[in-house]
């Protein structure tokens, strides 16, 4: 687990959905309930649920898995069987000779394993109603134990949402937004030495014209701002050194589309 380019010196940022996903996963590991984190792209989803997971090591069996755009009911079927597995899926078989390995694998392990097991789904906004009932399908069955996570954009929710089925077995759900321009000021200082000190204006002029509140945009922002000051001899960034990262970045960005 890293920070999105690895900057030397910077800190997790304690927000609102960070404390959230922690304690969700936390629930939903002791219940083995299902669970959704979703949002716009590049607001630390993937991170926070990395974060809390490593604080859990010897507690939860984590497997993550994620799929491409729009996948089949066999492809998620195989693609899931050889993350447990470890093994590449093999000739022809069909989903439903996948399934059955599948239902054995996620039995119940306690006697083998203590520890408690969660499936973490990425980029869950690839699937459709169906990849993802059958995923419930997984879940429910009387023969498996595992909690189950999907993590991704805001589609993963609006089919979720759709399917009272589904929607009714989120135990827990944490919506990851931007960041305010209230949040900017109080965080970011928090964040990398470079914005010590720096004034609210000076934060707000980098977010309204690169960042928009993004987590990801902040911390590419920041590498690059870290180089220039380092360049330059200076320890905290001004409009200056703003306005080169901009340029370095191709210039000022619009606010990004979400997901």
């Amino acid at each position: 687990m890293r920070h999105f380019l690895d900057i030397d010196g910077a800190a997790t940022l304690p927000t609102e959905e960070l404390s959230l996903v922690d304690q969700s996963v936390a629930d939903l590991v002791r219940t083995q309930a299902m669970g959704a984190v979703h949002g716009p792209a590049g607001l630390g989803k993937t991170f926070a649920v990395e974060r809390a997971l490593a604080r859990r090591v010897g507690e939860v069996a984590a497997c993550w898995v994620s799929f491409p755009s729009r996948p089949t009911m066999r492809l998620v079927a195989a693609t899931l069987l050889e993350e447990l597995t470890r093994v590449p899926v093999t000739g022809r078989r069909d989903r439903f000779a996948l399934t059955a390995d599948l239902l054995e694998e996620l039995a119940d392990h306690r006697g083998r394993d203590p520890r408690e097991r969660l499936l973490v789904v990425d980029e869950a906004q690839q699937l459709n109603r169906e990849c993802i009932e059958f995923l419930r399908y997984l879940h429910d069955h009387r023969l498996t134990r595992f909690a189950l996570l999907l993590v991704g954009g805001d589609g993963a929710w609006k089919v979720l949402a759709r399917e009272p089925m589904l929607r009714s077995r989120i135990y827990r759900r944490v919506v990851f937004r931007e960041l305010t321009g209230e949040q900017v000021c109080a965080l970011m200082p928090r964040f990398h030495p470079v914005y010590a000190d720096v004034e609210a204006e000076t934060l707000l002029f980098v977010d309204d014209h690169f960042a928009h509140g993004n987590l990801r945009d902040w911390a590419a922002f920041t590498a690059t701002a870290v180089e220039l000051c380092r360049a330059g001899g200076r320890d905290r960034i001004d409009e200056a050194i703003a306005r080169n990262a901009f340029a370095l970045h191709g210039g000022t960005r619009a606010g990004a589309a979400t997901r």
